[in-house]
């Protein structure tokens, strides 16, 4: 069998740093744009921050940056640059024609990320249908490839269709094709929603930047297999698993696909269907990465893209945040975390916080004591005597309750304390009224 060696690309990685933006936030959007190329498998052989004072509609860097980064390329055999900033159309073919190598932008390279990443259908769908419509904004007039008439015969005919009408129709054509398609994985997954609402099932769901360690956790409270790598989006399709509580009972987690700063448009309405996941949570889990520097920062990305979607508790909904990595803070600071994260759980104005390390498992029972707490806030404890006549009730309860006490009474009667959500509260109360103590 021959081995063919697969030649890896090789990247100058630019990030554009704007003179409104902190010059101390360049270098790690730096590094996400490396790991963002890495985890393409594109090897970053060269990486700078550029300064941009005013962008240029042509080519949006300025003639002697670009100079410098054709220096590079040639001195350093590069293959492609990666511009960690959003390129029109033009400016990326200019810079193309420029540069003589391939260029893509951060939109496109995320694209190209969740294409490689996507393992369901549904995910490829997903990703299918936002590179479409990236590609349907990349159809300017400037392509001179797209110039050309084609079809009518004479005057009765018109003078046809050019090639880029030809290519938006097609392209339009495909992206109906594909929503439709995702409509029906819709229904699909509004019939599971609905059935675990049926059964009652409490859900949680897993949000938070990529690389927070989102996989690492799920895989640590449940028996995920869910692929956890120190890469960004290593894992891109929602995964759902049993939670064992504390008390014995159990949830349903998910884990959804990371986050990131300037999330694409394209993705984040391609994906909804994915991110509404989040909408059914009982509780969500914001796992936060808080050995970053831009921690804080992070955060508030994650809560407007929550917010888009009508996710969060702006929206009424629990959120518990799960500190993770402090094991790599220095000590003192990580004093101050632990303490931080314990006034927020004792203090009604802040959320509800703990300090784990997903990796080794360090404060992970504390935190599913606040999940389960969480999950269990608005339940009722209820004294039932269940009577021979009605011990159909018995098993009612032990099915959809959590039995804390349970003792043999006279006559045959079983005495119960019982822990029932409110709406179960409610079922038991209207049919076995006279059987509550």
């Amino acid at each position: 069998m021959l081995d063919y060696d697969v030649k890896i690309q090789r990247a100058l990685v630019a990030h554009p740093r704007f003179s409104d933006a902190r010059s101390g936030d360049a270098d790690y959007d730096l590094e996400e744009a490396v790991g963002l190329a890495e985890a393409l498998g594109v090897a970053a052989v060269e990486a700078r921050i550029v300064p941009i004072r005013e962008v240029k509609v042509s080519n949006f860097f300025g003639s002697g940056q670009i100079e410098d980064m054709a220096a590079a390329i040639q001195a350093l055999a590069l293959d492609m640059v990666i511009v960690n900033g959003e390129l029109t159309p033009i400016q990326q073919r200019n810079l193309e024609k420029a540069l003589h190598v391939k260029v893509i932008d951060r939109t496109g390279l995320i694209l190209e990320i969740f294409g490689l990443r996507a393992a369901t259908k549904e995910g490829r769908l997903q990703v299918e249908l936002a590179r479409l419509n990236y590609e349907r904004s990349r159809l300017v007039r400037t392509w001179t490839h797209l110039e050309r008439q084609r079809g009518g015969q004479g005057f009765l005919a018109g003078p046809g269709e050019t090639q880029i009408e030809s290519d938006r129709r097609q392209l339009n054509d495909k992206i109906e094709r594909i929503k439709t398609q995702l409509e029906d994985v819709r229904r699909t997954r509004d019939l599971q929603r609905a059935k675990r609402k049926r059964s009652q099932e409490r859900i949680v769901a897993l949000v938070g930047y990529t690389n927070a360690g989102k996989s690492t956790l799920f895989n640590r409270l449940t028996t995920g297999g869910v692929l956890a790598k120190d890469m960004l989006f290593a894992t891109l399709d929602t995964t759902h698993r049993v939670l064992p509580l504390p008390s014995g009972q159990s949830a349903i987690i998910s884990d959804t696909v990371g986050f990131i700063s300037d999330l694409p448009t394209q993705l984040i309405t391609s994906f909804r269907a994915t991110l509404e996941e989040t909408l059914e949570a009982d509780v969500l889990l914001h796992v936060r990465d808080i050995s970053d520097p831009l921690s804080a920062r992070r955060r508030e990305e994650v809560m407007d893209v929550l917010n888009q979607i009508g996710a969060g508790p702006d929206h009424g909904q629990p959120i518990i945040e799960v500190w993770n990595k402090a094991d790599l803070l220095p000590a003192d600071e990580r004093e101050t975390v632990e303490s931080l994260a314990e006034r927020a759980r004792t203090e009604a104005s802040l959320l509800d916080a703990f300090v784990v390390s997903c990796l080794s498992g360090a404060g992970v029972d504390d935190l599913l004591d606040g999940v389960e707490e969480a999950l269990t806030r608005g339940d009722e404890v209820m004294d039932v005597t269940v009577t021979p006549q009605a011990f159909s009730a018995h098993a009612w309860l032990h099915q959809n309750g959590h039995v804390l006490e349970e003792a043999p009474g006279e006559g045959g009667k079983i005495k119960m304390t019982v822990r029932l959500s409110e709406s179960d509260a409610g079922k038991f109360r209207s049919k076995h009224q006279t059987l509550i103590d």
